[in-house]
């Protein structure tokens, strides 16, 4: 059997866009992801904001990791559908890495481990 070049996805995301970027995978058939709250920063350092009279510096940003494993021709229909569903057109709308995988193992199948080619 050939083996399947794989790809990891990580995209970091504004959390008010997940459900947008969930939907627009889902319509490229797209569906095995994992999502982790994370905080961070880029290009834009931080905001500033006022609370309670007081203005306060806050240069670790919430955000969402998404992160999948996919076959290496599915790239660009995933960074498409992110980058679409993403967009606000503003600094800290995120950052799409692509990663190669090695090797991949099911817990499930005690004998299943799929090498890259």
């Amino acid at each position: 059997m050939p083996e399947t070049e794989l790809k990891k996805i990580e995209a970091i995301i504004r959390p008010e866009k997940l459900q947008q970027v969930k939907l627009a995978l889902a319509e490229a058939d797209l569906f095995p992801m994992t999502v982790t709250e994370v905080r961070g920063r880029g290009a834009q350092k931080g905001i500033c904001l006022q609370y309670r009279g007081k203005k306060m510096e806050v240069d670790l940003i919430p955000k969402v990791k998404i992160e999948m494993v996919i076959r290496n021709d599915d790239v660009p229909r995933a960074i498409g559908a992110i980058r679409a569903a993403a967009r606000t057109g503003k600094f800290g709308d995120g950052r799409i890495f692509v990663l190669p995988v090695e090797q991949s193992a099911n817990v499930r199948i005690a004998d299943s481990v799929t090498e890259d080619g």
